[in-house]
This record gives structure tokens, sequence and C-alpha cells, in this order.
């Protein structure tokens, strides 16, 4: 999806806006979410230099230059954001939105619960800080690891493995599969697409952002 701002003129000439634009990727394990790193490590922008864009061939050159919204760390996957509208990224990542982020984790422990209680009471990290989740329940469990869905509405720095770790339980896999209303749904990992305008509508509900 694009959004163009209003015209602007210099001197009597028409400068062109800048488009915004607005896209979900469906970020694979292994590539960090920045822009560039010191330790030279994959970022999302190789993913999106050979992803197909939803069916078109498409280099990274092709399209506007965006930044991601908010973070993914190395390990895990899943949805995430990216565009060149910095105020609406700032407002869907703020803190004090308090947009629904949802995760699948898989974990290596079965959780039973008491231990889901324990994730949404609160756990005291390591730091020593006390972090809650907004939900969890067991999606299906096997015989030594089981997968939860877990909703944060606040998402501090790498939350989910910090409360796990201090659980003592290991994370196999942590994907993000919903962001608000905006759901990953069959979007292949490694692949992105642009936001229809159905969902650039949601988020701004969700956010209570006034649309057209």
């Amino acid at each position: 999806m694009s959004e163009n701002q209003d015209e602007i003129a210099v001197d009597g000439k028409q400068i062109e806006p800048e488009k915004k634009v607005y896209f979900m990727l469906n970020k694979p394990r292994g590539v960090v979410t920045t822009v560039s790193d010191e330790k030279g490590r994959d970022t999302v922008y190789v993913t999106l230099n050979s992803s197909s864009g939803g069916g078109a061939n498409r280099s990274r050159q092709a399209l506007p230059w965006v930044a991601p919204v908010g973070r993914l760390d190395k390990a895990s996957e899943g949805l995430l954001l990216l565009t060149n509208d910095s105020e609406w990224a700032a407002r869907i990542a703020a803190p004090e939105t308090h947009l629904d982020k949802t995760y699948h984790v898989q974990v290596g422990a079965v959780a039973g619960d008491q231990f889901i209680d324990t994730l949404v009471q609160g756990v005291k990290t390591k730091d020593g800080e006390v972090l809650r989740v907004k939900q969890a329940r067991r999606l299906r469990a096997g015989q030594k690891n089981c997968w939860l869905e877990i909703v944060l509405d606040e998402g501090k720095n790498r939350q989910i493995r910090r409360m796990l770790e201090a659980l003592g339980v290991d994370v196999l896999r942590l994907i993000r599969v919903a962001i608000g209303p905006l759901e990953l749904g069959s979007l292949a990992k490694g692949e992105h697409r642009a936001l229809a305008i159905d969902d650039k509508r949601m988020l701004d509900r969700a956010i209570g952002k006034q649309t057209s």
C-alpha cells in the first residue's frame, strides 16, 4: 500500500512528495533487523533483495527506502512491518499504544496450567525486572516440548526469551504471527508484500489513528 502526502511547492515549483509505503515481511530465522550489521551478519534487506515481493521479481533497489517497525531478534521469525512513514511506525511500536503482538513459541518443556498462569502473573528476570504477558495458552504438546501462543501488549526487549530463560525453559522456535489485527497468514518465509488498503485501515483503527 502507498499513500501520498500533501502537495508542496517551492518558488512555484511543485515538489513530488515521497510516497508512503507499507510492507509486511515474513522474516526468516538467522537475519538481523537492522540496516547494517557491524558483525557482517545478513540483515532483513538481504531478504528483501531476494524476495519475489508477492509474485513480481523485484530487487531491493526497486523498492523505496523502508525501515523496520520494531525488531525481531536474529533467532526469531515471522511478521515484520517495514515503512518509510516514521510517524506511523513510531505509533505501531510505542509501548503506550498497547497494540497486541501474537507469537507462537515452541519451548523445550511441556507447559502445564501453572506454568502458563506464571507467565501472566509475572516473572522476575535475571536482571531483576518483572515481566508479564497479556495472554498465554497451550496450542499443542508432545512428550518433551510444546507450542504456546503468547500475546504481548507492551513488548520489552527480548521479553519472551528473558521470561522463559528465568524459568529455566529453552526456546526452540519463536514466530510472530500477528501484529494487532494483521495476521501473517500464508505469506511464505522470506517473502514480502505491500499492505492492502484494508490491512492499513485495520492497523490504523487499532492504534486509534484516523484514516481515510
